[in-house]
């Protein structure tokens, strides 16, 4: 009877090292990583205007190989990636147009929305042409869009997604400061007026990030990792006004994408 049982354990044993030698038991004790089916979606920052090397096939929509999905699929290898964040893209636009690749397998989602609902293109065209009253006021009139009526066009569009893809995780990504207030900008504008713009992008941040996690969707903040590299900074991830190509001002360069965007959505995936 002894005998018997330290052949068995003997045998245990061997076995074991056969497993540990060849791999087949940390398999078995981990199961391999599941592939994954990835769709992004959102507006230019998720599209990557700003950082170059667009899709000629995009067209408008200008979704670029340096665009934070790009990169982590790039360094991921998902089983599938559906790119259809666009440029210009506001909540309805992704409704409408952009939830095709969506289905019940899906299990990553991210995007960027909200800042063109709340019109900040025009707030920094108002801001850059015209007097400092006039850029206060029109920062006033986009707070109070994102107090009132956006909430409801993030439900809208969070619902939209959650019914299509059930079972995925959502990152919903955030927005940068644009500003370095005291930094190194001699001339533009006021530094009253920088400080007001960067308090919007942080309002707009948290009423995004409340709508997210009441959808139970994980929110990546960026205006930290931005940090010290904000127009001014003298090592900006944002461009300024560019007068030959206007579509780019105030997006995240290719380091940006690399640098701000990419790890938010890695550490939130």
């Amino acid at each position: 009877m002894k005998m018997s049982r330290l052949a068995a354990l003997s045998s245990s044993l061997l076995l074991g090292a056969v497993l540990a030698l060849t791999g087949a038991a940390t398999a078995a004790a981990a199961p391999s990583a599941r592939a994954v089916d990835y769709v992004a979606l959102g507006d230019s920052y998720s599209s990557g205007v700003g950082s170059g090397s667009y899709d000629s096939g995009s067209g408008s929509c200008k979704r670029s190989s340096k665009a934070y999905p790009a990169l982590w699929a790039a360094a991921n290898a998902p089983s599938s990636f559906a790119f259809a964040a666009c440029s210009g893209a506001r909540t309805g636009d992704v409704k409408s147009g952009q939830l095709g690749s969506l289905n019940s397998s899906t299990d990553l989602v991210s995007i960027s929305i909200g800042g063109n609902d709340a019109g900040f293109a025009d707030v920094m065209t108002t801001c850059v042409l015209q007097s400092e009253a006039t850029c206060l006021n029109r920062i006033d009139t986009a707070r109070s869009y994102v107090a009132t009526t956006l909430p409801g066009n993030l439900d809208s569009v969070y619902s939209a997604i959650r019914a299509k893809a059930p079972s995925a995780r959502v990152v919903v990504l955030g927005y940068p400061r644009f500003y370095e207030i005291g930094g190194s900008c001699a001339v533009g504008l006021s530094d009253k007026v920088r400080s007001a713009i960067n308090a919007a992008a942080d309002y707009l941040n948290t009423t995004t990030a409340k709508r997210a996690a009441d959808h139970g969707f994980a929110y990546a903040d960026v205006a930290g990792r931005f940090g010290g590299h904000e127009i001014c900074s003298g090592n900006a991830w944002l461009h300024s006004v560019n007068w030959l190509n206007i579509g780019e001002s105030y997006h995240p360069t290719a380091a940006g994408q690399s640098g701000g965007y990419l790890p938010a959505l890695a550490a939130a995936a």
